[in-house]
């Protein structure tokens, strides 16, 4: 989920990891065992006894996480790994004078102190695998955006075993933030409101980015879909860029319609830390230079993401709202009006300070709380995130991972086999 804070060069360290390093995300490789043939002991003739070599019993196929799940995605993440040990995402060892972290005793005692932190990152994390691996072989042009946003929340809701419907469910796991089908010029914070009958097109360039929370630590990964091969060059300039820096991104042109187009980095958008809650930590990952020198710390979680434009490279707010987030300092001020003081007490019952969407208002049963909502934004209690544009007839491309700081390795725990 992007933000538009500041600007500053921040690189993700090379994390792109090869294909023989790849994490196993629940896609384990089965080995076969053959069975032992007999042997025969003792010379031939008579009295000579022959002897068969004790059968193994052979061992049971490991099967993955993934050929156990359901299509679409309903099985609870739990039931596939009953002992609660999630996939570890890519772990990737800190560069110069921080390299020691990954034997020093004190650093290595820490790491192991993290246990449930880890867990309900990796749990997420897995999940998130799970369905955005469904989602990008059943997404098909001529899908509504409305289909496509209920099918991959359906299936976090599913697979984290939190339907969301129960007070305050929601709150313990689910969705982290309202599935983004932002399209073609339109980089970031664009999901369906209630009655919206658009459709993916053949020759749409669609940024999936969905977040999944387990006791609400925040995984934070996007990706970009496209149906025609003209956009290959946009999608993998994005995808390298994110894994190595921008500079990778600058190198990349894409032709589309006969026109040479250089991809250019949005450099209004940035990725961000992400606190407990908290999609939106404070601090800005920016993917342009700049001035900014705020410091990644041990322990902290950050949303590396990066858009890619063949427009200006620069986004404005436009279209209709549909996320919204209850501010972290909200003033404590009195309401007037009374639709404004329910629909903030639905709000706190159920999504706290997590991200959501009118639809998930509407999903609740709420009417008619719109001017309410509003005002709460109008209040400053709840921020309003506006769908974020380039210029008209442009494409935007958006790839992005979650990464843990640990005290000894960097890992990025929401890495899979498809990016």
């Amino acid at each position: 989920m992007g933000t538009t804070v500041g600007a500053a060069i921040v690189y993700l360290e090379k994390m792109k990891v090869s294909e023989e390093d790849k994490v196993s995300n629940g896609n384990n490789l089965v080995n076969e065992n053959s069975e032992d043939e007999e042997e025969e002991a003792g010379a031939p003739g008579v009295g000579a006894v022959k002897k068969k070599k004790k059968k193994k019993k052979p061992k049971k196929k490991n099967k993955s996480a993934a050929s156990t799940q359901s299509n679409p995605p309903r099985v609870p993440l739990d039931q596939l790994f009953p002992n609660g040990h999630f996939p570890v995402g890519e772990e990737c060892d800190y560069h110069d004078e921080n390299l020691k972290r990954n034997t020093d005793e004190e650093k290595r005692h820490l790491d192991r102190m993290n246990n449930d932190f880890l867990t309900d990152y990796r749990k997420g994390a897995e999940v998130h695998r799970q369905v955005r691996q469904w989602a990008q072989g059943w997404i098909k042009p001529d899908m509504s955006l409305t289909e496509i946003t209920e099918g991959i929340e359906n299936s976090v809701r599913a697979l984290t075993g939190h339907d969301g419907l129960t007070e305050g469910d929601s709150l313990l796991a689910g969705m982290g933030f309202p599935t983004g089908v932002s399209i073609n010029n339109c980089a970031a914070h664009y999901t369906p409101n209630a009655g919206n009958k658009i459709t993916v097109k053949q020759n749409d360039v669609m940024k999936v980015d969905f977040g999944v929370h387990v006791n609400g630590r925040i995984i934070d990964s996007a990706f970009t879909m496209t149906f025609n091969p003209v956009y290959d060059n946009l999608l993998a300039a994005v995808k390298d860029a994110t894994n190595t820096g921008i500079r990778t991104m600058e190198s990349y042109e894409v032709e589309i319609g006969g026109t040479t187009n250089q991809v250019k980095p949005i450099r209004n958008l940035n990725g961000h830390n992400i606190n407990q809650f908290q999609i939106h930590g404070g601090k800005s990952v920016p993917i342009v230079k700049g001035g900014d020198h705020t410091k990644m710390e041990e322990g902290e979680t950050f949303a590396i993401e990066t858009f890619g434009s063949t427009g200006k490279g620069y986004v404005r707010d436009d279209l209709e709202v549909s996320h919204y987030a209850r501010r972290i300092d909200a003033p404590n001020i009195s309401l007037r009006l009374t639709s404004a003081k329910n629909i903030l007490n639905v709000i706190n019952k159920n999504f706290g300070t997590l991200p959501f969407c009118r639809r998930y208002l509407d999903r609740l049963g709420q009417d008619k709380y719109l001017l309410g909502l509003n005002n709460l934004v109008a209040s400053g209690i709840v921020e309003a995130y506006p769908p974020l544009c380039d210029i008209k007839g442009s494409y935007t491309a958006q790839y992005e991972h979650t990464i843990l700081l640990r005290p000894t390795i960097k890992e990025v725990v929401s890495r899979g086999v498809d990016y």
